[in-house]
């Protein structure tokens, strides 16, 4: 980027070219981002822009003023213009997001009335197209009539669960007021989603696909693509969001989505707006995220093979794949080759765990449509795996592994981290169950279903340490308490140290588990009841690491975390009717070192609620005392 500022706002436009040839020149948005710079400072402030002052601008200025004093002195300028690339390449830069949140009722993705949470007018939200180490500034319009919440699905927070945007670490933003969220893309890559996190509104929209590309100083592991797709598939509801919860609140939790859209739309031919445009004989990055509320999917493209490249974050062993399995709240990056004839080709969602016909509404239909094809997608849709054989989805999840010899987000290799040989400090087995507790229906994790305080977890840990807003550790974190209950559950992780997490699923449904601020190693699958004798199952060479891992009905998952990253981490069910009725709790990972570098300190927008108030604003200081010296006319 040359130096100046930038400023995104959502609308489709391209990335002007930078007069330096910068990574992003001519570069198409495809986030409906549009990029404006600013060649001075002063610029910035005539536009309004004067408050976003973005710390590339003030390298390049910095450098500039070096260059211009060292004269002709030539291996000192290349020095410094090295030292200044260097920075860039790694510090990333500045982008700015406003995002307006509405309720539409015109939308209609399944021809019902009902509301639709947009963003910025669209649904599917913007995409969030940026690169490793940017920082990332959202500042959130909330014109819903409900308080509203998003948290960035995958994206580790380093150091800084302030920004996470779930219950336990930040106060909802009220309806008619906003808040800026500001993270760091840190050392990732990858294909991610955002989405609301409160209120059961992710079954209402305004959620979004996240791409995080790698730095032009470390390669990707295949060859350019021609072009990139983001596909975001999930199940949808007849129903409004308040009218499910409200049926959810009432104990019922029988009912499940009976549609599934890709991009916010149902399925082909009744809207056409699922249509991918492909020259032939061209490769392309297909990203795929499930969004939705319940099923899993298996997804596959008529007549054409994937290969599998990667996964939240995490370059795979690349395998081809004729069909993959999708998992709430998971995402994949795959390559596809348009190797056929002239033609249109189905693509198809369909659920796991359920028989449905190919006219159900909960089939997704899209279609890949080459340049020059005047013919409509023909023959049947592709066959899938029998939805019930949960033998084809695990062994395809046991071949899902860490390409080891791929850099991701630094240049060292992916396979530089192992856990072949770690030494773990903690255990936790979490079995996800339904109670009924008060005599309504509750989804629990270890016989607890977690009570969602009045005051956000961290903003109490912070400033109270807790005190009134939950006790640590008052639930167990590896066996299951005798009678259910509710409770606000908190436990303890080590920092620094190896964690073990062996989820148990007692439900009849493929669950989904996800860890906000780590990826998880996924060491291992199996059915029935897990011992410590089942490690010796364990892949240890090169499990594949993500932030969401499925549960197979009756089985157990188990993953390895390293809690390096102090916080208040929300762990918790994908299947959003799971995470809404409770099956969920958070790890307090605590570093006493008061270093900033070692967890950020509050934001300076940080919202109050609950027992937490304010703190009072400092006095002005005092004005300065007059001096007793005089003055003396002078004569000029």
């Amino acid at each position: 980027m040359a130096d100046g500022w930038r400023w995104m706002e959502s609308k489709k436009q391209r990335w002007p070219a930078t007069e330096d040839g910068g990574r992003r020149r001519g570069r198409t948005v495809l986030d409906k981002g549009i990029c404006v710079e600013y060649r001075t400072r002063e610029e910035a402030v005539l536009a309004g822009d004067g408050e976003r002052e973005s710390h590339v601008f003030k390298n390049h200025t910095s450098v500039s003023h070096a260059m211009a004093l060292v004269g002709n002195r030539s291996w000192l300028i290349f020095f410094i213009a090295f030292a200044a690339l260097l920075l860039v390449l790694v510090n990333g830069d500045d982008v700015f997001l406003e995002w307006q949140v509405n309720i539409d009722t015109t939308i209609k993705p399944v021809l019902a009335d009902q509301p639709v949470i947009t963003i910025n007018g669209m649904f599917p939200g913007p995409l969030i197209n940026a690169t490793t180490n940017d920082i990332i500034h959202v500042n959130v319009f909330n014109n819903i009539d409900e308080p509203l919440l998003i948290t960035w699905n995958g994206i580790q927070q380093r150091l800084n669960s302030w920004q996470d945007g779930v219950s336990g670490t930040n106060c909802p933003i009220l309806s008619g007021s906003n808040w800026t969220y500001v993270f760091t893309l840190k050392d990732q890559i990858g294909t991610f989603s955002y989405f609301p996190s409160i209120n059961f509104h992710k079954a209402g929209g305004a959620f979004g696909p996240i791409r995080v590309n790698n730095r032009v100083v470390i390669p990707i592991p295949f060859p350019t693509p021609e072009g990139e797709f983001d596909l975001l598939i999930g199940d949808w509801y007849q129903e409004s969001f308040k009218e499910i919860r409200s049926i959810l609140n009432n104990s019922i939790v029988n009912l499940r989505p009976n549609s599934m859209l890709i991009n916010g739309h149902s399925r082909y031919p009744q809207t056409r707006n699922q249509t991918f445009a492909v020259e032939a004989g061209k490769t392309y990055l297909i990203r795929i995220s499930n969004v939705g509320t319940e099923w899993s999917i298996n997804f596959r493209i008529q007549n054409h093979l994937m290969l599998l490249v990667e996964t939240e974050g995490s370059y795979t062993s690349q395998i081809i794949l004729d069909s993959l399995d999708i998992h709430v709240g998971q995402s994949y990056s795959v390559l596809v080759t348009t190797n056929q004839g002239e033609a249109d080709y189905y693509m198809v969602a369909s659920p796991k765990m359920v028989n449905v016909p190919e006219s159900s509404t909960l089939v997704g239909v899209g279609v890949l449509h080459y340049d020059d094809s005047t013919t409509p997608p023909q023959g049947p849709f592709p066959l899938g795996p029998d939805p019930f054989d949960i033998n084809f989805s695990v062994n395809q999840a046991k071949t899902i592994r860490w390409n080891l010899t791929a850099g991701a987000a630094r240049p060292n290799p992916q396979g530089t981290f192992n856990v072949s040989n770690v030494t773990l400090s903690q255990t936790f087995i979490l079995q996800g169950s339904l109670a009924e507790i008060n005599g309504y229906a509750r989804y629990t994790v270890n016989n607890v279903s977690y009570r969602v305080p009045n005051t956000a977890l961290k903003l109490a840990d912070y400033y109270k340490n807790g005190t009134g807003t939950y006790q640590l550790d008052a639930y167990p974190a590896n066996s299951s308490n005798p009678i259910a209950s509710d409770g606000t559950f908190v436990v303890s992780g080590t920092h620094n140290g190896w964690l073990e997490i062996v989820f148990k699923n007692n439900l009849r449904v493929i669950d989904t588990w996800h860890l906000d601020g780590f990826g998880f190693y996924v060491v291992g699958f199996g059915n029935g009841v897990w011992t410590p004798d089942m490690r010796s199952t364990y892949n240890l060479y090169d499990p594949v690491v993500r932030s969401t891992v499925q549960v197979y009905p009756g089985g157990w998952t188990a993953v390895y975390a390293y809690l390096d990253n102090p916080g208040m981490w929300n762990l918790r069910s994908q299947v959003l009717k799971h995470w809404y009725l409770g099956q969920e709790l958070y790890i307090r990972v605590y570093d006493p070192d008061p270093n900033p570098a070692k967890e950020r300190q509050p934001p300076s927008n940080l919202l109050f609620c609950g027992s937490v108030i304010p703190p009072s604003p400092q006095p002005p200081p005092p004005p300065p005392k007059r001096s007793r010296a005089t003055t003396l006319p002078i004569n000029w």
